[in-house]
């Protein structure tokens, strides 16, 4: 192998590393936001369920439940 071909072989080495770090990058960054998003809705979740609490105790309280 010539040095033009050795060095082709290596910028085509180099090439396909940069592509998989940067889908890797990428995967992680979608976990990422996937996780969030996970998160968020169970926050949302777990405040709405304390909003109706907080509105079935005042029902409660005052008389309006029954």
């Amino acid at each position: 192998m010539d040095s033009s071909q050795k060095a082709s072989n290596q910028a085509g080495q180099a090439k396909g590393q940069t592509e998989e770090k940067g889908n890797q990058m990428m995967d992680k960054a979608s976990n990422a936001a996937q996780s969030a998003k996970e998160n968020m809705q169970q926050a949302g979740e777990q405040a709405k369920a304390k909003a109706q609490d907080a509105a079935d105790t005042a029902k409660n309280a005052t008389g309006m439940n029954n």
